[in-house]
Parts: C-alpha cells; sequence; structure tokens
C-alpha cells in the first residue's frame, strides 16, 4: 500500500469517532516495529520523524526519511509520514520533497503573537505545497511541569490562534508532559471537551506516553484526535535490549526482539484508541 495523506487518516477518524495513532521514529527497527503493530490490529498509523530525529542522523533527512517511505509502501495498512516538532525553516522546506505529507511547526516556545506570525507564515508556505500543517499552542509539561499556573492552553486563546494561522490541526496543553516514563500524568477532560467546542481542526495530545489507558480513551471522548506517542516506544525497545545477552557480537539477536516490543506496544495502544 502507498504512504497516503495524514490529512485522510485524521478525517476518517474524525468521522468514526477514533484515535489516530502518531509514533516517533528513531531507527529503521522503530519504523519495522510501529508498521507491523498496526498491521496486527488492522488499524493505520501515523510514521513521524522529529526534528530531533533528524538530528541524531546527522542533520540528514532523505535517509531515514527515504527509509520510513519504504517500511509504509509495504504496509498492508495506510500509514502517513509527518514531520514532527521542526522549528528549523531548512528543514521545514525539506518535508515535501522527501515524501512527507505533513509538519508539525513548533513555534511554541516563543511568546504568543511570535508564534502566531511565525506558524502563519510557515503554514502559508507549508499549504502551497501541499502539506497538512499542525501547530502547538501552550506548554506541553512547561519548565515548571505540566500543572504550573499558566502552562495549559486557554480555549479561547486556542480559537484565536487557529484563526490567525489557518492551520489545519492544533497540539494543546492539557496536562501532559513529554518524555514520561511511567502512565501517571492527570490530564484535564473538562479543559479538552472546552477546547473542543472552541477550535474547528482536530485536536493533537503531545506527550502521550505518560497517559494511562483509560485517560487515553477519554481523552479521545471528549475530542482529542491524533495522539502522539514516542517515549513509550523507546522505553520498550531499550528494555529488550537491556535483558538480552549483549555478549553476543551479532546486533540482530537483540534488535529482532527490540523491534517485536515495539509491535505489541503498537498493536496495543492502537486498540486503546480505536477502543473509544
Amino acid at each position: 500500500m502507498m504512504l497516503v495523506p495524514t490529512s485522510a487518516i485524521i478525517e476518517q477518524a474524525v468521522a468514526g469517532g477514533t484515535g489516530v495513532g502518531a509514533f516517533n521514529v528513531i531507527t529503521l527497527e522503530h519504523a519495522e516495529g510501529i508498521v507491523t503493530g498496526a498491521e496486527t490490529v488492522g488499524q493505520p498509523v501515523v510514521l513521524q520523524v522529529s526534528q530531533n530525529c533528524v538530528k541524531f542522523h546527522g542533520g540528514h533527512l532523505l535517509p531515514i526519511a527515504r527509509a520510513a517511505a519504504a517500511v509504509a509502501a509495504e504496509s498492508s495498512v495506510p500509514v502517513a509520514l509527518h514531520l514532527d516538532h521542526v522549528e528549523d525553516e531548512v528543514l521545514l522546506r525539506q518535508a515535501a520533497d522527501a515524501g512527507f505529507a505533513s509538519v508539525m511547526v513548533d513555534a511554541s516556545k516563543m511568546p504568543y503573537a511570535q508564534n502566531v506570525a511565525a506558524t502563519r507564515e510557515a503554514a502559508r508556505w507549508a499549504h502551497r505545497v501541499g502539506l497538512w500543517v499542525e501547530a502547538e499552542l501552550g506548554e506541553v509539561g512547561g519548565k515548571n511541569g505540566a500543572h504550573a499556573p499558566g502552562v495549559r492552553t486557554s480555549p479561547r486563546d486556542a480559537a484565536r490562534f487557529v484563526s490567525e494561522t489557518g492551520v489545519d490541526a492544533l497540539a494543546v496543553a492539557v496536562g501532559s508532559s513529554h518524555a514520561m516514563t511511567t502512565q501517571t500524568a492527570s490530564l484535564d477532560m473538562g479543559l479538552i471537551s472546552r477546547i473542543r467546542s472552541n477550535v474547528p481542526v482536530p485536536l493533537v495530545l503531545h506527550g502521550s506516553s505518560g497517559v494511562p489507558d483509560d485517560q487515553l480513551c477519554d481523552a479521545v471522548r471528549h475530542g482529542m484526535v491524533k495522539i502522539n506517542i514516542g517515549t513509550a516506544l523507546n522505553v520498550a525497545f531499550t528494555e529488550t535490549i537491556q535483558n538480552s545477552d549483549l555478549r553476543i557480537a551479532d546486533p540482530r539477536t537483540y534488535l529482532a526482539p527490540a523491534r517485536e516490543a515495539i509491535a505489541h506496544t503498537v498493536a496495543h495502544l492502537l486498540g486503546v484508541l480505536s477502543s473509544a
């Protein structure tokens, strides 16, 4: 199956009232494990390559993008390719030619007015080349934690931000944090509902690895659509390798089960999201 547009997967989820799993790729094994997990449960999936991932690969986007696209092309389920957390304009402008259908423009560290200006300019360019655009308002996690005052997204600001920037989806801060290794986050479901009522585009939850399964279901029911997950895969991958016999020289002996651990994690989480 060929790559499909991110927008098509999102629109199908909105129509069906389910969540879309968007999983971060670091290595080829990540991409293979994510797609295998999606095939196991027969669900579409989004493969995400972040700016940090590109940095890990020496600043070169094409090798990991081409690898992810090749894995997607062999899949039996719909797969979209998304460029995540882009702050670098040079990287942004490589997205379409590298095969990405969507991009997350991240100017969330800037004050509101600067975030709007930077996001609006990036979105105008991205739309001209056919990219679906996600942005972020509020600090997911925040410098002082997910529950610090002023961190969470205001429904009124969210509506104004979408109107002023023209983005296609909005990531909002509702209680989750990036890089959580335990499922101890507590989401504000009332806030999700209020943002959903004010914002005309799909909502995105970042930092979803730290959210308990039942809350992920509730978040989708209250209006979240795209659910970003990265750390949970890395935990499964790394723990499997740590429990392997690393005295064996052949890395396939531990990379294969680590890849399988990612597949199991993805299958489980996609099951959670589809049950919502």
